[in-house]
C-alpha cells in the first residue's frame, strides 16, 4: 500500500490513470521483483479477492434493476455477440498456434469476458460515470459474468469427461436462473421493507455493518449455491439499490471500495513476471491484438445491433478491450484440472496487464474513431446512425416522462405483484405486522 500510495500519487501528477499506477506498483513489490521477503503474494491475492466482491457490492448499488430490464435487448444481443464471436475468434487463434482442441476452448473462454472491476473503474477515473452508454455496458457485463459460470461448469466437463455433457449444462443453467430470480424477488420484497422500519435505528456505523452483513451473506449464499461470490455480492447491491437508504450506503462504502479496489490492481500486478514479456513477448502481443480488435469489432456490432447509437455502441466496444478476473479463474481452472499448456497462463496474465494498462488510453480514442469513422463512411450508413440518434433520444424523452407520472420504484413494482398470490401476501403481512408489535412494545 505504501508503494501503491507512492506511485499513484506519481501518475496523478503525470494525469495518468490511477489504476495503471496500482499495476506498476504490483509488479515493483512482486515476488518477482523483490522476492517473497517483502510481501506475500498469496495474502494479498486474498485481499484482492474481497476487493473484487466490495467493488462489484458497489457497482450492484449504482444499479438499478429497471436498467437491465430497459436495456434488455442491447444486453442479450450485444452480450451474445460479443461471447459468440471472441470464442470463435479464440478458438481460432488457437488452432492457428497449433494448440490441442481443449486448449484452444480454454483460451476462447478466457478470451471472451471483459472485466466488471476493469471497466467500471476506467469509466469512473474518465468521469463517463453518468454516460448514455453505460448503462447497456453495465448489463452486457452482468449477463457475461452469469455466463461466465456457466462456461466453467461446460468446460470442467469437457476436461474431466472428454465430452460434452448437454443434460450437466441444462441443469446448472436452470437452476442459475431459479436462483437469480428467487434472490431478486425475495430479497426485493423483504429487504426494502426491512430498512424502512428500522430506518430510524440505522446510524452510519449501523447501516454499515448491516450493508456489509446482507453482502457477504449472498456471498456465502452463491457460493453454497455452487455460483461465483462476486455474483452474490453484486446481487445484493441491486437489491439494495431499491432501498431508501441506497445512496447513503453507496456514500458510505466508497472508502472501502476504494482501498481494495487498490489491494485487487496491485494483486494484479504481483502477477506478472517481467521475465515472461521478454519470453513470451511474440504470443503476448498476438493475445492482445486479438482482445482489442476482436472486442472493438464484436462489441462495437453486438451494441449497435441491439439499438444503440453508434457512438454509444463504439464507446461500450472500446471500453471492453481487457480481459479481467473471470479469465484468470477459468486459467486456474484448467491449471487444477492439469490439461493447461503450462505458458497459457502468464501469457493470459501479462495480456491482462497489459490490455488493462491500455484501456483507458483506448477509451479517450473512442470520439476521434467515431468522427474518423462518420465522416469516411457512405452516406446511406450515415443517415442510419443520423435516423438511430434521433430514435434513442426520443425514447429517453418518453422514458423520462413516464417515470415521472408513474411515481413507482422497481422495488414497490415487484412487491406489488408478488403480493397478488394469496399465500405471498399473507406472508408478507404477517411478517409487517410482527415488526409493528415490535416497535409497539418497544415504544410502551
Amino acid at each position: 500500500m505504501i508503494t501503491a500510495g507512492v506511485v499513484s500519487l506519481l501518475f496523478k501528477l503525470l494525469k495518468q490513470p490511477v489504476v495503471l499506477g496500482y499495476i506498476v506498483a504490483g509488479i515493483l513489490v512482486g515476488p518477482y521483483v523483490l522476492g517473497d521477503s517483502w510481501v506475500s503474494a498469496e495474502n494479498v491475492k486474498a485481499w484482492g479477492d474481497i476487493g473484487v466482491l466490495f467493488v462489484l457490492f458497489c457497482i450492484g448499488l449504482e444499479f438499478r434493476l429497471k436498467n437491465l430490464i430497459s436495456s434488455g435487448k442491447v444486453a442479450a444481443i450485444g452480450a451474445l455477440t460479443i461471447i459468440g464471436g471472441m470464442m470463435l475468434f479464440g478458438f481460432g487463434v488457437g488452432k492457428l498456434a497449433e494448440m490441442d482442441m481443449m486448449n484452444s476452448l480454454f483460451l476462447a473462454g478466457m478470451l471472451c469476458m471483459s472485466s466488471t472491476t476493469i471497466v467500471m473503474k476506467a469509466v469512473d477515473e474518465a468521469g463517463l460515470g453518468k454516460a448514455r452508454f453505460v448503462k447497456g455496458a453495465t448489463s452486457i457485463l452482468i449477463i457475461e459474468d452469469v455466463v461466465a459460470v456457466v462456461l466453467m461448469v461446460l468446460l470442467s466437463s469437457i476436461a474431466i469427461k472428454h465430452q460434452f455433457d448437454g443434460q450437466e449444462l441444462l441443469n446448472k443453467v436452470i437452476v442459475l436462473a431459479l436462483t437469480l430470480v428467487a434472490w431478486f424477488v425475495v430479497g426485493i420484497l423483504i429487504i426494502p421493507t426491512l430498512i424502512r422500519k428500522v430506518k430510524p435505528y440505522l446510524n452510519d456505523e449501523t447501516l454499515i455493518i448491516l450493508a456489509l452483513g446482507l453482502c457477504l451473506g449472498m456471498v456465502l449464499t452463491a457460493e453454497e449455491a455452487g455460483f461465483s461470490g462476486a455474483l452474490g455480492a453484486f446481487v445484493m447491491g441491486s437489491i439494495l439499490a431499491e432501498t431508501v437508504e441506497s445512496h447513503r450506503i453507496e456514500h458510505l462504502m466508497t472508502p472501502l471500495k476504494n482501498v481494495f479496489a487498490a489491494i485487487f490492481f496491485v494483486s494484479v500486478g504481483m502477477m506478472i513476471n517481467p521475465s515472461n514479456l521478454v519470453e513470451y513477448w511474440p504470443s503476448i502481443l498476438i493475445t492482445c491484438l486479438v482482445i482489442i480488435i476482436g472486442m472493438i469489432v464484436f462489441g462495437t456490432l453486438g451494441c449497435w445491433w441491439g439499438g444503440e447509437t453508434m457512438k454509444d455502441a463504439m464507446q461500450t466496444g472500446f471500453s471492453f478491450v481487457q480481459i479481467g478476473e473471470f479469465s484468470f479463474i477459468i486459467a486456474g481452472l484448467g491449471n487444477s484440472l492439469g490439461v493447461l499448456h503450462p505458458a497459457l497462463y502468464p501469457i493470459i496474465v501479462a495480456s491482462s496487464v497489459v490490455t488493462t494498462f491500455l484501456t483507458p488510453y483506448i477509451m479517450k480514442a473512442t470520439v476521434p474513431c467515431y468522427e474518423f469513422f462518420y465522416k469516411h463512411t457512405s452516406q446511406r450508413l450515415r443517415d442510419k446512425i443520423d435516423q438511430r440518434e434521433a430514435e434513442v433520444e426520443q425514447a429517453e424523452k418518453a422514458a423520462l416522462t413516464a417515470t415521472r407520472n408513474e411515481g413507482l420504484t422497481m422495488a414497490d413494482k415487484v412487491r406489488h405483484a408478488v403480493r397478488k398470490t394469496f399465500l405471498t401476501k399473507y406472508v408478507v403481512e404477517l411478517f409487517i405486522r410482527n415488526m409493528t408489535e415490535n416497535d409497539k412494545k418497544t415504544e410502551s
